[in-house]
């Protein structure tokens, strides 16, 4: 199997009483392929996978499958923090023709030995020999770091033909990369340094970003592995907001949100997944809006403007001051306050420009001692 390139680790739709969307997953995986990427992760972390049911899990590989159709290869998700649990899984996923590899990520909370990592890999890929497997190092999820040490060992089993390598740490990568053979491949598992992955010997990514723009990453992936850094550093100069945007609270949180405003699933979570804040999702929409996957919302008309006269006789001389309708620098307080002594004080208005007002103001008794409020 020729694994280079870009794979999105797949959202997994839900509909608003928490059942998985078929429609809008197959409508999802084929609008992926139609897009150029090159291979599918469906029931990864992105895919809400641990709180999947055993029969979902299948359904959503099974979906994923059936609209793929052969067209690009299926690397299927199979992690569990038991040993024998992720070994069932994984024989489960290899029996099923379609699923072209597995991915298993390190045992989360246990927070195994390097030797306990070791072991816990080497019995999942023994159990499916006949099945390319992918490692997924992500230590920021699962409390356990996969070090280079431990990989080149791993990479010594034949069936164990990469990894996904989320540690966010490129002195590691690199030496990831360094201590492996060059027929092994190291797939970045952040959108954001998928660059220098690729140029410190990288062979792709498993994207989050992708889920929203597949032909724009699966570009760039490639464009990378062609040496047209041009091209490859134009688009991720581009995108990279988007790609730390994915990550701005717990994925998948914002990708969700981001397919949601598109159009492509409606925004639904389970437990303990909740949606985003409010203040998050707006900056979230505003960059979305400004990368071009969404339209800008249509501003508010301007309102228009007015102008008042507050009239005031309460200490002294009788005093006029015009103010904008909208002021909020005089203590007065902002537009026309209520509240006032109308014995004591009256407005006048409203007037549609500032000559109106001040007009109106010059008309009134020769008493009044006319200003204006710093608002105008």
């Amino acid at each position: 199997m020729q694994l280079r390139g870009c794979g999105t680790a797949l959202v997994t739709p839900f509909r608003q009483d928490g059942s998985i969307d078929d429609a809008a997953l197959r409508n999802l995986v084929a609008w992926q392929i139609e897009s150029d990427i090159d291979f599918l992760v469906p029931c990864g972390t992105t895919g809400e996978t641990p709180t999947l049911t055993h029969d979902e899990w299948l359904h959503v590989v099974d979906t994923t499958i059936e609209v793929a159709a052969g067209r690009v290869p299926i690397i299927a998700g199979a992690t569990s923090n038991a040993t024998h649990d992720a070994v069932e899984k994984a024989k489960e996923l290899a029996s099923r023709p379609g699923v072209n590899g597995i991915l298993t990520a390190s045992p989360y909370y246990n927070k195994p030995t390097q030797e306990g990592q070791y072991r816990h890999f080497k019995a999942i890929a023994e159990a499916v020999i006949e099945k390319p497997v992918i490692l997924y190092n992500v230590p920021g999820r699962t409390a356990a770091n996969l070090e280079p040490a431990t990989l080149a060992r791993l990479a010594e089993i034949p069936n164990i033909i990469g990894v996904k390598e989320a540690s966010g740490n490129m002195t590691q990568i690199a030496e990831a990369i360094s201590a492996v053979p060059e027929t092994f491949l190291v797939l970045s598992g952040d959108d954001a340094v998928t660059l220098p992955v690729i140029a410190l010997g990288g062979v792709g990514v498993i994207s989050v970003a992708s889920n929203e723009i597949p032909h724009e990453m699966a570009a760039l992936t490639r464009a990378a592995l062609a040496n047209d850094w041009a091209t490859a550093r134009s688009l991720h100069r581009k995108y990279l907001p988007l790609m730390q945007a994915n990550f701005i609270e717990s994925n998948p949180l914002p990708v969700k949100a981001v397919l949601a405003m598109m159009g492509k699933i409606e925004e639904v979570y389970r437990l303990p997944l909740v949606p985003m804040r409010r203040d998050t999702r707006s900056r979230l929409q505003k960059l979305v809006a400004e990368v071009g996957l969404i339209s800008k919302p249509a501003g508010a008309p301007a309102a228009a403007a007015e102008f008042f006269i507050y009239e005031n006789w309460a200490a002294g001389p009788h005093k006029i001051v015009v103010h904008r309708g909208s002021c909020g620098q005089c203590s007065h307080g902002k537009g026309r306050p209520a509240g006032h002594d109308t014995n004591h004080a009256r407005w006048h208005g409203p007037y549609s420009t500032l000559a109106a007002a001040r007009e109106a103001a010059h008309a009134m008794t020769n008493i009044l001692i006319r200003s204006e409020c710093k608002c105008v």
